[in-house]
């Protein structure tokens, strides 16, 4: 897909629409600021305490983030991005909170509204900041517990809001449920690629997201001839689909726990032992690494990204690939939930390599890859467009100097960010997935 196909223009038109719902909390200002302050006190225990107390003001976490390094923009600091936090936890929680009270200001809505902007539009929680901190300290860990106070002070972002409201009460995301699922299913099937749906049993349940349905089919219909040519034993429900959780991009532990909710138990009811998450970073680092914690249970399956399971079967000698004729060489960019958080950094390359394409590495990359600026649902926030840009601008410089034919990414909100990018600078650097690559080279 390219940007000036009708379906991406009319999905980026579905995003502006989105900040045209604002929501209605019930709540009274008193109310909306006891409920931050009660979630902040739940949340700082002796860990995040250690993490309120050491920081050194070194600036060095400035250095790792791209929206700093974009505009050198101080209030774009990550420590800074969670001061009122920090300013709570001494003057509320802390062992010195008597000696803090007097000099500390009381924390207050007008605040809290302030830093929304600076939690929402100016992080994507991409924890190259925790790497660098020499202290050790967990910002993205801070970040989280603000963005939970803020929703349980309704100071969420319109759009991520509305998304989120959407996939808590219908079950579904931009308008796709199952029946928009099942459209697409018999679209592909005219063109010879079976879905094969809502299976009683099966060994692998395998996700995919409102994106791929209204953007990139034909990722479906890669991941399907994947799965095929694999031999294995694997169905999508359209009863538990969507791998995307707005619950944990905007703060929402209730919402959070829901869509997980029923991941698990579809997994559950049809004997599942290996759940597939498609291109989406969060996705895989929510149900991989948040879940049963979120559940208070252990997962009864195993959760893989789609690139781990390429890797895997490639390994096996279950999926053979020939060597990629259309283009020659590439460039990886890294998710920053699927490589830095995840740790999924050799299963993409060793795919590409395997289909003896060239791979030419960003300046960054890996564990220290700059993020495109459009994670944890920023590029569906309006306000935080010019931000977003410009830290885009980063990242498409690292990709020009590789001079690759291509730049290969293992998730689909990197993808969209990449293209909207693409789309306000006239860039043209093709932004590839890395499964309809994959699927595009099986060989026979």
């Amino acid at each position: 897909m390219n940007v000036s196909s009708p379906a991406f223009t009319e999905f980026r038109h579905s995003l502006a629409n989105l900040a045209g719902n604002p929501q209605e909390t019930g709540m009274s200002d008193d109310e909306r600021l006891a409920r931050a302050r009660s979630t902040f006190i739940a949340k700082l225990n002796r860990r995040t305490a250690v993490d309120m107390e050491t920081c050194i003001h070194c600036g060095m976490c400035a250095e790792a983030c791209h929206f700093y390094i974009a505009t050198e923009d101080e209030r774009y600091t990550p420590a800074y991005k969670i001061d009122p936090l920090r300013r709570f936890y001494r003057r509320e929680v802390s062992p010195l909170r008597l000696l803090y009270r007097p000099i500390t200001r009381k924390m207050d809505l007008d605040e809290l509204k302030e830093w929304s902007e600076l939690v929402y539009e100016a992080c994507t929680g991409c924890g190259r900041c925790d790497m660098m901190c020499p202290m050790g300290i967990n910002i993205s860990e801070g970040i989280n517990i603000m963005r939970e106070g803020l929703a349980a002070a309704g100071l969420v972002p319109d759009e991520l809001n509305a998304l989120q409201a959407e996939q808590r009460q219908s079950n579904s995301l931009f308008g796709v449920g199952a029946a928009e699922l099942k459209a697409v299913a018999a679209e592909l099937a005219q063109h010879g690629t079976m879905l094969p749906l809502d299976k009683e049993s099966a060994d692998i349940l395998v996700l995919t997201t409102a994106v791929e349905v209204r953007l990139f089919p034909e990722a479906i219909a890669a991941c399907a001839k994947v799965m095929e040519k694999s031999g294995a034993d694997w169905t999508i429900s359209t009863e538990a689909f969507e791998a995307s959780n707005l619950g944990l991009i905007t703060g929402d532990k209730t919402a959070l726990r829901a869509a997980f909710k029923r991941v698990s138990a579809k997994a559950k009811e049809i004997g599942a032992a290996t759940v597939i998450v498609p291109e989406s970073g969060h996705a895989y680092q929510a149900l991989r690494w948040e879940s049963a914690n979120a559940l208070g249970e252990e997962l009864a399956f195993e959760v893989l990204a789609i690139s781990e399971y390429i890797a895997r079967t490639i390994k096996a000698g279950s999926l053979k690939l020939k060597p990629a004729t259309e283009i020659k060489s590439v460039t990886y960019h890294d998710p920053c939930r699927l490589g830095r958080q995840g740790g999924v950094f050799d299963e993409p390359r060793e795919a590409l390599q395997a289909m003896g394409l060239d791979l030419r590495e960003t300046a960054s990359n890996r564990r220290e890859n700059l993020c495109c600026g459009g994670g944890c649902g920023e590029y569906a926030i309006s306000h935080g467009a010019p931000i977003r840009q410009k830290a885009f601008e980063l990242k498409k410089h690292e990709l020009d100097d590789t001079q690759a034919d291509a730049v290969v990414t293992g998730c689909n909100n990197c993808r969209i960010n990449l293209m909207i990018g693409a789309e306000e600078t006239g860039w043209d650097m093709p932004v590839v997935s890395l499964v309809e690559t994959v699927a595009s080279n099986l060989a026979e």
